[in-house]
């Protein structure tokens, strides 16, 4: 066993529950989900990565301040976006708690927006955005994960330093990179899985 295997191990007994075969199963998970959106979105940072976490730890609970500003925003953004990802819809995280669900099943006609609308407010309400202790202690086990894969991130340590520095400012959410926004135009919402699996996912298959 590799010494950074070893490392992560002892830092995952250390700051969770887990049995030795349960602290390998979350490091083969954390890099199943770091895999699949290189795989599908080559040109991601490490602030993109943690964005995906954090949106399945969180989900959309950041993003709602109050509803009529964010049935506005988003009924803005339909109008003027012109570019969407040809993928419907995707995973977030290692965990799986919520889907991203692109905005173009509203404009394809595959879902109204009223439904869409009702899936992503009745989402937040099953998230805690009081937890940010734990979530920092997750992001430095996942962080760990991410290092010992050896990726050639673009910004990597700026994007560290970043990520740490909201942090010890007790703050969690963070934007797409540039990066990413110029490549892959993101327009989506976040949508928790049981919600999405049983009045959506029928809709785009």
């Amino acid at each position: 066993m590799k010494s950074t295997l070893k490392q992560l191990i002892i830092f995952l007994l250390l700051f969770s529950s887990k049995t030795v075969d349960g602290c390998l199963l979350t490091i083969d998970k954390i890099k199943e989900a770091v895999e699949r959106q290189l795989h599908d979105y080559p040109k991601s940072t490490l602030q993109d990565l943690y964005k995906s976490f954090f949106q399945d730890r969180f989900g959309p609970g950041h993003m709602l301040n109050d509803t009529t500003t964010a049935g506005e925003y988003l009924r803005y953004e339909l109008n003027n976006s012109e570019s969407f990802d040809e993928r419907y819809y995707e995973p977030v995280g290692y965990n799986v708690n919520f889907y991203r669900v692109n905005l173009s099943v509203i404009k394809e006609n595959k879902i109204s927006y009223q439904q869409f609308f009702d899936a992503f407010l009745r989402s937040v309400d099953v998230v805690d955005l009081d937890d940010i202790a734990q979530w920092k202690e997750e992001w430095a086990m996942i962080e760990s994960v991410i290092v010992s894969m050896n990726l050639d991130l673009e910004n990597f340590d700026r994007d560290r330093e970043f990520i740490h520095s909201i942090l010890s400012q007790d703050k969690y959410s963070v934007h797409h990179s540039r990066i990413y926004n110029a490549e892959y135009h993101p327009h989506y919402r976040i949508i928790e899985k049981n919600i999405f699996e049983k009045e959506i996912l029928p809709f785009l298959n």
